[in-house]
C-alpha cells in the first residue's frame, strides 16, 4: 500500500509506528525532496566514510537518468539455486507497507527503491572470486540521489519498526540532509596505472569453443555463449571514482553501474538492457552479433554494413530475436518488434540491434518478467536449458554476477534491468574482467577469442590499462 499525503513528517513517522505496532510488521517511510543540482559522482564520494561497502551507482546511457545509493537500510538476499530467488526478492519486498512523503507526484525513480542483482547460474559452484555473493541481493538505500532529465531529487528511507521510538526516527532524517556536501574528489585519471595480466585458462577456453562449435554441428543447440576472464594487478590502488567517470566519458551510449559488495566494485558499462518497464509499457533489447569499429567514417561505415550482411552474425541475431519476442508475448499484448536489424555503436564496438516492445498483461510482475528472460541467447544461448548446461560443462570459469541481470525496480512495479557485461569486479590493486561470445556452427575459435579482445577494451580503458589490439 502507497500513501502520498500532505502531512508533516513527524505524522507520517507517527502514522507508520502505529501501523508497525499494530500489525508487527516493519513500514518503510520515504522522504522525497527536489534540491538543488549535485554532481552524482561527488554524491557517491561523500559517502565513503559512513557507508563505504554499501553503495551504489547507476546511469542510463545519455545520462538523462542516474541514481546513487549510499548505505543499506534494508537489505534483501538469497542463496537459492532455483527460480524461487526471483520470487522471494519480491515476496520479501512486497511484505512491507511503504509510506511515502513528497512535495512531488508520480516522479519515476525516486521513493522506495530496491537496487541489485542475480548471478548467471545459481547451479554452477562458486569460485573464491565470488565468495561473498549472494544468488540474489537487493538493498533499499538509506540514501539515494535521483537525477532525471537535469531535475535532482534526494528520497531518505527509513524502515520503521514496531519497537521504534518518534525521536530517533525523526534523527535520522534529520542527519541525512547533511549528506553530500563534503568530501571533494579526484576526476581525473591518470592514465598510467602500471599493471600485470594473466589471461585465465585461455587454452582451456580455446577447446571449449571448439568443442561447443562440433556440438553445435551434431544439433545438440543452436548456439552458446562462453565467456573468460583475464586477471588484473595494477601498481597502485584502484580508484572506483575515476573507474565510473572514465566509464561515463567514454561510453556515452552504454548503462554505467557499481555495486559495492565489501569491500569488492561490481562495475561495467553494459550496452544491453534486459527490460525496462514504466506502468504498462515494457521494453526490451536484443543486442546480438558484432564487429569492431572503424578508424575512419568511410571503414567505420564498411564494417557496418559487412555486419548487417554476415549470415553467421544475422543467424546469432535471430536467435536472440526469436527467443526474447517469445518471452514478452508471454507476459505482453501489442509486442512489436521491426522486420530487421539496425546498428548500435559504442565507441569499441558496434552490435546488430532490434528493440522489443510490448504492453504488460495483468497478473504478471516486473520481476516475474526478468526471470522469463534471464538468460537471453545473447548471454547464455538457445535453447535456454540446454545451453546453460552446456555452459556448465564447458566454461572454465565462474560467472557470478557478470552476465547476470542488474537493476533496480521501485514500490509501483516500476523498473530497469541491464545484462551485466563489459564488466569487472575490483579489489584493492586487483581486477577480474570478464567477456564473452556467442558461439553459432560456423565459430572459429581464433575469431572469438579476438572478439573478447575487443569487448574487454571498455573496462582496460576505464582502469587506466593501455589497449592496443586491431
Amino acid at each position: 500500500m502507497i500513501t502520498t499525503l500532505d502531512h508533516t513528517l513527524k505524522e507520517f513517522i507517527q502514522q507508520a509506528l502505529e501501523d508497525a505496532k499494530q500489525t508487527k510488521q516493519s513500514v518503510i517511510v520515504s522522504c522525497i525532496k527536489e534540491v538543488d543540482a549535485m554532481d552524482p559522482l561527488h554524491f557517491f564520494a561523500s559517502g565513503e566514510d559512513l557507508f563505504l561497502g554499501e553503495r551504489y551507482f547507476w546511469s542510463t546511457p545519455n545520462r538523462d537518468f542516474t541514481m546513487v545509493g549510499l548505505g543499506n537500510e534494508l537489505v534483501l538476499e538469497n542463496n537459492l539455486t532455483t527460480k524461487e530467488r526471483f520470487r522471494d526478492i519480491e515476496k520479501e519486498w512486497k511484505r512491507f507497507r511503504k509510506m511515502v512523503v513528497s512535495n512531488i507526484t508520480n516522479q519515476v525513480g525516486t521513493g522506495p527503491i530496491l537496487f541489485g542483482g542475480f548471478s548467471f547460474d545459481p547451479l554452477k559452484d562458486k569460485s573464491p572470486l565470488w565468495d561473498s555473493f549472494s544468488e540474489a541481493k537487493f538493498v533499499l538505500p538509506k540514501h539515494m540521489l535521483s537525477v532525471i532529465d537535469q531535475k535532482c531529487f534526494i528520497t531518505i528511507n527509513k524502515v520503521v519498526t514496531p519497537y521504534d521510538e518518534l525521536s530517533v526516527c525523526l534523527k535520522h532524517f534529520d542527519q541525512s540532509l547533511e549528506i553530500g556536501e563534503s568530501l571533494p574528489y579526484q576526476k581525473d585519471c591518470e592514465k598510467g596505472n602500471e599493471f600485470s595480466s594473466i589471461e585465465y585458462k585461455t587454452s582451456e577456453w580455446l577447446k571449449a569453443v571448439q568443442k561447443a562449435t562440433d556440438n553445435i554441428k551434431a544439433i545438440e543447440m543452436d548456439k552458446v555463449v562462453l565467456a573468460r576472464e583475464v586477471h588484473l594487478k595494477f601498481a597502485n590502488k584502484i580508484n572506483p571514482y575515476q573507474v565510473i567517470n572514465n566509464l561515463q566519458q567514454e561510453q556515452p551510449t552504454s548503462y554505467i553501474f557499481e555495486f559495492e559488495n565489501g569491500p569488492q566494485h561490481f562495475v561495467g558499462a553494459t550496452p544491453e538492457r534486459l527490460i525496462k518497464k514504466k506502468e504498462n509499457e515494457v521494453l526490451s533489447t536484443c543486442l546480438a552479433g558484432s564487429i569492431k569499429r572503424g578508424r575512419t567514417e568511410q571503414e567505420d561505415q564498411v564494417l557496418g554494413q559487412q555486419l548487417l550482411h554476415d549470415d553467421k552474425n544475422l543467424l546469432e541475431h535471430a536467435i536472440v530475436v526469436k527467443m526474447i519476442k517469445s518471452a514478452i508475448e508471454s507476459c505482453c499484448f501489442d509486442v512489436f518488434t521491426p522486420n530487421s536489424p539496425a546498428l548500435f555503436k559504442s565507441k569499441n564496438i558496434q552490435h546488430l540491434y532490434t528493440p522489443v516492445k510490448g504492453r504488460a498483461k495483468e497478473g504478471f510482475s516486473f520481476l516475474n518478467m526478468v526471470e522469463n528472460l534471464h538468460p537471453t541467447p545473447a548471454l547464455g544461448g538457445y535453447p535456454k536449458d540446454k545451453a546453460i548446461e552446456k555452459i556448465r560443462e564447458l566454461e572454465p570459469m565462474h560467472r557470478g554476477w557478470y552476465a547476470g541481470p542488474l537493476g533496480w525496480l521501485d514500490h509501483e512495479d516500476n523498473g530497469e534491468f541491464v545484462v551485466a557485461i563489459r564488466s569487472g569486479l575490483l579489489e584493492g590493486q586487483n581486477a577480474a574482467l570478464f567477456a564473452g561470445c556467442g558461439i553459432v556452427e560456423e565459430s572459429n575459435p581464433k575469431s572469438e577469442y579476438l572478439e573478447t579482445k575487443i569487448k574487454l577494451k571498455p573496462m582496460m580503458s576505464a582502469l587506466g590499462g593501455i589497449v592496443n589490439e586491431d
